[in-house]
């Protein structure tokens, strides 16, 4: 059986890079290339799967027990984060970790630093894998995506194992909020489901942030700058006053457990014209609400200033939180916490600072919590996996398998 690194590495060579500016899905068709890769590694399994014209992967495993046990899915995505390259990706592999820090790249002087992330202290003795400096890692979500592999061949070569209905989906875009734009659930056929999305080991989710993005364009008045006097409309200058109007306290630097935020991801522009992208999240719906009407209020009010018309607004929301749909089947969470008892793992139960596929399959009316894939410092060039944590997400899904043959006797 192939060890699940073996599994990894392949994956992460593939370029899936999602592009949040593309609204066709998938956002980039280079997200096929990992799609059919999948594919065929799980048909070489005898495992029935398909790729759709939206760039899902479905999969399926029958049930080989007599009793009426639930189907359960598996889910993680593919795409990687537009926020970083994700290109030409050369993880490196440091063995028997000493607790220090990581050059990643000696030429560049890129450091994995201790002090900075000292979350590192956890895996001595520990296999880590990182990036060489120059890309992100790709563990969110290949890590994931390993892991729920290693684990269909796990139950592939050992038929003995009791299972019921098992579905799998690899999603695209999620990255960019469209991971399940296209998803239908009546054809997945899971009861429940489990997205194996998460960061460090232990990690157990079923809260997210309320999410919008934001989309402010700025109409400008470019003339020369020794005759501007009076006629001049710098579209910079408004949007940095736009970002300086809102809350400093907001930002996600400034912000920690159930604390919400607006953050600034991309802005680009020149006298003439200006354009700024906003992402809005608060984990609590009333102040979700109050976020977005806060920046409504304030264009509205530029827009007196500046003249009717000078900033066009977008706001489109994202997902939701999804905890009050999972907690009328808190049972589905309370097996996690058990399947990782088992497999020796303290749960850390907490909210999701960010959001996952979950989220909004919820709210489609299949019940999805969210379990550590392993990673840390995602959608970054300091991201990096201990590999001893991605074979815990493989048992842990396994386990989770077992304990409902065991409580559907």
């Amino acid at each position: 059986m192939e060890n699940i690194l073996e599994r990894f590495l392949r994956y992460v060579a593939v370029d899936t890079q999602s592009d949040d500016r593309n609204e066709c899905q998938p956002s980039t068709a280079k997200q096929f290339d990992l799609q059919k890769l999948l594919q065929a590694e799980l048909q070489a399994m005898g495992i029935s799967a398909e790729v759709d014209e939206y760039g899902y992967l479905m999969a399926s495993i029958a049930s080989n027990v007599d009793k009426a046990v639930p189907a359960i899915g598996f889910i993680a995505h593919v795409d990687t984060s537009p926020d970083c390259a994700g290109k030409d990706v050369k993880p490196q592999i440091v063995e028997n970790y000493n607790g220090e820090d990581i050059v990643l790249n000696a030429e560049r002087n890129i450091i994995l630093s201790v002090d900075k992330f000292p979350e590192l202290k956890q895996y001595h003795g520990k296999t880590i894998i990182t990036t060489d400096g120059t890309t992100l890692l790709g563990a969110d979500d290949k890590a994931g995506v390993a892991a729920i592999m290693y684990a269909l061949n796990y139950i592939v070569e050992h038929p003995q194992m009791p299972h019921g209905d098992i579905k799998i989906a690899f999603t695209p875009d999620e990255e960019v909020g469209r991971g399940t734009e296209h998803f239908d659930v009546e054809k997945f056929g899971a009861k429940y489901a489990y997205t194996i999305d998460g960061g460090e080991i232990g990690e157990l989710e079923y809260e997210n942030f309320n999410a919008a993005s934001v989309k402010i364009s700025i109409q400008g008045q470019d003339i020369h700058p020794g005759y501007a006097k009076g006629k001049m409309l710098n579209a910079l200058n408004i949007a940095t006053e736009i970002n300086s109007l809102l809350p400093h306290d907001q930002r996600p630097e400034k912000t920690e457990g159930y604390e919400g935020f607006y953050h600034l991801t991309d802005m680009e522009g020149t006298v003439e014209k200006a354009t700024m992208y906003y992402i809005i999240r608060d984990h609590n719906r009333d102040l979700f609400e109050q976020k977005k009407k806060y920046m409504a209020d304030m264009i509205s009010v530029l827009n007196n200033n500046y003249g009717k018309d000078t900033i066009q607004l977008e706001i489109k929301d994202s997902y939701y939180n999804m905890k009050q749909q999972i907690e009328p089947h808190i049972h589905i969470v309370d097996k996690a916490i058990e399947a990782m008892k088992r497999c020796d793992i303290e749960a850390k139960v907490k909210p999701i600072r960010g959001g996952t596929d979950g989220a909004r399959l919820s709210y489609e009316g299949l019940p999805c919590p969210n379990i550590f894939a392993g990673g840390h410092n995602f959608h970054s060039r300091c991201e990096y996996l201990p590999l001893e944590s991605m074979q815990k997400a493989a048992d842990v899904i396994l386990k989770i398998i077992e304990l409902f043959v065991e409580d559907y006797k």
